[in-house]
Formats: structure tokens, C-alpha cells, sequence
């Protein structure tokens, strides 16, 4: 019985896999074809890219990866020159409305599975360690904190100082300084002991909601392409496996652009609502984000509702109403959350945790140009020095090479640069001749590049900021593969849409996998390794800290001063659960600073040890030679 099952359901695979592949048309009406001089204008900006990866003057693109490519794209004119007779029109599938369906439904489950799949698979070397960045362990105290039905919680009520931690706010109430988003989504999977489970199921639901949103602009081709270029994306899967708020993000923005683009058909109050929930959900993630890409589809939405008319008519005013009321309420009830937490935790609506921990432990870092020079205007006790001078000033020049970097980097951790290159410049050839629902994808990408212009780093992996704009370059490079799937068909060239296909093959292997000894290709590292090898030695080193701490913390309960090597900001081991409530309590031991006979008399009732990790020394703290 399983045998036949298996049998079956690769038979059910492979006959839809042919229909996305296949000349059928599966697109909505295109009005004009590929002109020849885009795709060979597309096809000379890859060669010139491949000629610059193999001269490895763009990072994180292996010079032998880019040999390979352009070999690749070297014999695409051989194959162009290999032609067919030609077919007078492109043929309409005869498959029903239901079974088309049907078949999406399929792919959009295969989708959802192989997202899962990809960043379980990428997590198994990360996952049984401890986070990496400072970022995630703040929004792991923010997710207890909910779980404790509260945004914050007090202070110490003596000495708040010793348990600073990073990218917490320690003034009065103690929070996490980001927003409550992504506590939300992540409180439950703590809860069940498995975090990251929240996560993958993140990416996974984004993955199946781009497949969704594929399939609106243009049915099965355009879904699955960008759907599974979803589901692969190295960098998706990357980040799925970092407790941060991009995955949260990613949903959110997924369910939004989806449902959006699906109202522009429908004009129904319920995508409208849905579509607000989305966008408001990633507001309360990572707001910038949200208002960069969100802003192209809410200047639309308002056009429609203040000036759109219907066959010359101007469209009834209680539609109008309802779609506002839909799209706007969940928006207001998500600016209503932002604004209660922002109350409880600094003590005004206007002053948001975020704005609040810079302005106090790292003004430098305050959005917008000239950050450094601004910064240092208002330095204060409590600024992390480190920290606070790993700052950059952000000069124009810099912004520059910044929006460079970030866009570059999109490409290759979304799939890789050259497929998205190519794709890019397809994509805005045909601009004028596709749907017009489209221009708000590319207007999208756009804006959430402009929104980060001025803020001076380029981000984690030099992307971090765009990170969301991966879908939306998932859904260009459906569109492109559509259209010159739809154009090689007409011209008779039957064999470039599997040059195409070798492609999109040889670029996704090369992000997981090694390359072998062939010719003049020798052996190299996946992109993804190198990803992961930037996380894997915090992680260790966390772990190995972790272990020796409970090893050497014999009398509980116990604080243990750490004093803090100034010279490694990214390794910082004070982190507690809200309410400092722990069996084990870490403190920051601030030398000329902290006073061993205060925090003796403040804890009588834990054992007070001292630590320093860059000397590998413990000691227990004897009571009675410091009273």
C-alpha cells in the first residue's frame, strides 16, 4: 500500500511539474512578447557581472561559481540558434478551473513542505546551540515578558545597573527595545520548548502565501517559480534559523502583498482586511520595514478610494467606505499596541523603547546622515563605548556604497545575482506590457532601499534592513521565467527554456553545495557555509560559557558578577529572565564601579561568585572579607 501510494503521488508530481514547464500558456494575457534587445541586454549585464565575480571583485560570490555561470551563459547564443518550426499562437490549456485549482493547491503544500524542509535541514548545525546576536536574546526576554501577560517588567529596585543587557532598556521598567511583534509570535514556541519551530513555520507560510500571489498575477508557472525560489532561497532559510524579527516580518508582509494584489481584482472589503491585518502585524515587527514596502500599495489603495472610477463611473461611495474601514482598522488597532507598549515601558505614547536605548547607550547609531557627528553631541553616562563606537558617519559617499551593498547582497542570498539579474532587466523591459499591478512589486523593492538610505550600517550579511524584499525578487524572477518561457515558445527556440532551467539549477546548487575538482572549476565552499560558519563560533562560544558557568556555580542561589572583556563587544554574557527571578543571576561587574560589599548586603540570600571569561577565572566571593 505505501509503495502505490508513492507511486502515485510521483506520478501526480510529475504530470503537474510538466504543465509548469511545458509551451502551455499558464500566464494571464501578456500584450507583447520579450523584445530580442532585452533579453540580449540582459544577457551582456550577466556576462559583464560573471566577469566581475570571477575577478572576485563582488563578495560572497565565489570567483569558481561565477566561472561556471558564465560558461553557462556562454553557450545560451548556440542554443538561441537552435530552432523549430514556429507556432502560429500559443495554445490555451483545456485543464477546468477546478482541476487548475486543484493542481495549485498541490504545489502550494509541496512548497509549504520543501520551506520546512530547507530550513530544518540548514538549522541542524545551529539550532541545539545558543543565539548569536545580542538581538535575539533581547527578543527572548521580550517573548517571556508577554508570556507573563506584561510588556515590562520593574527594575532592580537597588541596583538596575548590574543587570544591564544588551538591547534591553533597563531605565525604571525592563523590556526588550524592539517591538512587541515579534514577542508575539515567538511567546508560544518557547512556551512548547521549540523556538525555532516558529520560525520555519514562518518562512514556510511566506513561502506558500508568494506561491498565492504567483498565482494571481499569472497562474501556475509564474506561483510555482516563485513559490519554490521561496522555499530554496539560502537566505531565507538563514535567517529561519536566528531568533530575530525578519521571519515574523516576512509573514506578515507575505499575507499583505498577497492579499493586496488579490484586491485589486476583487475590490472585497475581506482581502482588504486581511491585507491590513498583514501589514499591521509587520508593523508591530519592524516598522521601518513594513512603512518601506507598504507605502507604494498605500498611495495606490488611497488613489483608489479618494479618485479610482469604474468604466468612466465614479464608484459608489459606501464601497469606498468599507474597503478604508477594512484596510484601516487592523492598521489602527496595530498603531494601538505600538502605542500602550510604548506607554509602558519608556512612560509616553510618543517615545517608542527604541528611540529611547539609543538616545541613552548608543546615540551614535541615530538614523539618518552625519549619525556620528550628531551622536556625539549627546553622549551620557550610560553609553556602551563599544558599542557605540563601532558607528560609522554616514556620508553621502557612504549611503551610496551602502544601497550597492544591499542590493547586491539581496541578490545573492534571495537565489543568486545572476538569475535575478537577468530577471530585473526582463522584468522592467516588459514593465508597460504586463499586468500594472506589478510595478508596485518592483516600486516596493525600491522603496524599502530608500527607506534604509539613511541609516549607516549595511546590515547583517550586508542585507539585513531589505531582507523582506527577497519575496518580491522571488516574484520577478516568476515573472521573468514566464514571460520568456511564453516568448522561446512562440520563436521556435525550444531548448532555452531547459538552458534556463540549467541555470536557475547551477545557481541554487552553488549556494548549498561544494563545487568538485573539473577542469579549471576547482573545489569551493558553499555560499550558505560561509553563513553559517559566521554564527557557528558565537554559538559555541555561548555554549562553552554556559556549560562551564553551570559546572562552577556549586551554591545556589547564586548572582555572578562577569566582568566583561571591553575589547569583544560582540560577546556579552549577562542575560536573564525577566523579573530576575533565576536560580543563577548574571550581573555586570563594572571594575572601579561595582562595590562587592553593596552587592554582598543586597543579596544576602544567594552565594555571590565572580567571573571573568577572558581570564577563565571563578571564584566563589567570601561574605565575610568584604563586610
Amino acid at each position: 500500500m505505501p509503495a502505490k501510494l508513492i507511486t502515485r503521488l510521483k506520478s501526480l508530481i510529475f504530470r503537474n511539474a510538466i504543465v509548469v514547464i511545458s509551451p502551455v500558456q499558464n500566464s494571464l494575457p501578456l500584450s507583447a512578447r520579450v523584445p530580442f534587445a532585452v533579453q540580449f541586454l540582459a544577457w551582456i549585464l550577466g556576462l559583464i557581472a560573471c566577469v566581475a565575480g570571477m575577478l572576485n571583485e563582488i563578495a560572497e560570490w565565489d570567483p569558481r561559481m561565477a566561472t561556471v555561470q558564465f560558461l553557462v551563459l556562454v553557450v545560451a547564443p548556440v542554443i538561441w540558434m537552435i530552432e523549430r518550426r514556429r507556432p502560429s499562437r500559443v495554445p490555451t490549456s483545456e485543464v477546468s478551473p477546478a482541476e487548475n485549482l486543484r493542481r495549485a493547491w498541490l504545489f502550494a503544500v509541496l512548497i509549504g513542505l520543501t520551506s520546512w524542509m530547507t530550513c530544518f535541514l540548514l538549522g541542524q548545525s545551529m539550532v541545539n546551540l545558543p543565539p548569536a546576536y545580542h538581538d535575539e536574546y533581547s527578543y527572548v526576554f521580550q517573548a517571556k515578558t508577554l508570556l507573563s501577560s506584561r510588556f515590562s517588567v520593574p527594575s532592580h529596585p537597588t541596583h538596575p545597573e548590574l543587570f544591564d543587557q544588551m538591547h534591553v532598556l533597563n531605565e525604571g521598567r525592563m523590556a526588550s527595545r524592539y517591538y512587541p511583534g515579534t514577542g508575539l509570535w515567538l511567546a508560544p514556541w518557547i512556551l512548547f520548548g521549540h523556538p525555532y519551530w516558529g520560525y520555519w513555520l514562518a518562512s514556510s507560510l511566506a513561502s506558500v502565501f508568494v506561491f498565492w500571489t504567483g498565482y494571481e498575477f499569472g497562474r501556475l508557472r509564474v506561483g510555482a517559480v516563485s513559490g519554490f525560489a521561496c522555499a530554496l532561497s539560502p537566505g531565507i532559510a538563514f535567517f529561519s534559523n536566528l531568533l530575530l524579527a525578519h521571519q515574523p516580518t516576512l509573514l506578515g508582509l507575505s499575507v499583505f502583498v498577497w492579499a493586496f494584489v488579490k484586491w485589486q481584482r476583487t475590490r472585497m472589503a475581506r482581502e482588504a482586511f486581511v491585507a491590513g491585518c498583514g501589514l499591521s502585524f509587520a508593523m508591530l515587527c519592524r516598522p521601518a520595514t513594513a512603512a518601506g514596502i507598504g507605502l507604494p500599495f498605500g498611495i495606490a489603495f488611497l488613489y483608489w478610494v479618494l479618485l479610482a472610477r469604474d468604466s468612466g463611473k465614479p464608484i459608489n461611495a459606501r464601497i469606498r467606505l468599507r474597503n478604508l474601514v477594512a484596510m484601516g482598522l487592523p492598521l489602527v488597532v496595530g498603531w494601538s499596541v505600538m502605542l500602550a507598549y510604548h506607554r509602558d515601558v519608556t512612560g509616553s505614547w510618543k517615545t517608542s523603547p527604541y528611540q529611547l536605548y539609543t538616545d541613552i547607550y548608543s546615540p551614535r547609531h541615530v538614523y539618518g546622515f552625519n549619525n556620528v557627528t550628531r551622536g556625539e553631541q549627546k553622549l551620557g553616562p550610560k553609553v556602551i563605548k563599544a558599542y557605540d563606537e563601532w558607528a560609522t558617519n554616514l556620508t553621502p559617499e557612504l549611503a551610496i556604497i551602502n544601497v550597492r551593498d544591499r542590493w547586491i547582497s539581496s541578490w545573492l542570498w534571495t537565489i543568486d545575482l545572476l538569475p535575478l539579474l537577468i530577471s530585473s532587466v526582463v522584468a522592467l523591459g516588459m514593465m508597460f506590457r504586463c499586468d500594472r499591478r506589478w510595478e508596485l512589486i518592483g516600486l516596493a523593492i525600491l522603496s524599502l532601499h530608500a527607506m534604509h538610505v539613511p541609516y549607516w550600517y549595511a546590515g547583517i550579511m550586508g542585507w539585513h534592513y531589505v531582507f523582506e524584499s527577497a519575496p518580491l525578487w522571488c516574484l520577478i524572477l516568476g515573472l521573468a521565467t514566464d514571460l520568456l518561457f511564453r516568448d522561446w515558445y512562440l520563436s521556435g527556440r525550444w531548448l532555452m527554456p531547459g538552458w534556463w532551467s540549467l541555470l536557475l539549477i547551477v545557481s541554487l546548487a552553488g549556494d548549498y553545495l561544494p563545487l568538485k575538482s573539473y577542469g579549471v572549476v576547482q573545489s569551493g565552499i558553499p555560499r550558505i557555509s560561509n553563513a553559517i560558519a559566521s554564527v557557528r563560533y558565537p554559538r559555541r562560544k555561548y555554549a562553552e560559557f554556559d556549560r562551564w558557568l553551570d559546572a562552577h556555580v556549586k551554591d545556589r542561589p547564586a548572582v555572578v558578577l562577569i566582568e566583561i572583556d571591553p575589547d569583544d563587544q560582540h560577546m556579552d554574557y549577562v542575560v536573564n529572565s525577566p523579573g530576575l527571578s533565576d536560580e543563577v543571576l548574571r550581573a555586570r561587574f563594572l571594575r572601579s564601579v561595582t562595590e562587592m560589599k553593596q552587592v554582598v548586603a543586597t543579596f544576602p540570600d544567594r552565594s555571590i561568585y565572580y567571573c571573568d571569561p577572558k581570564r577563565k577565572l571563578i571564584d566563589r566571593v567570601d561574605p565575610a572579607a568584604v563586610r
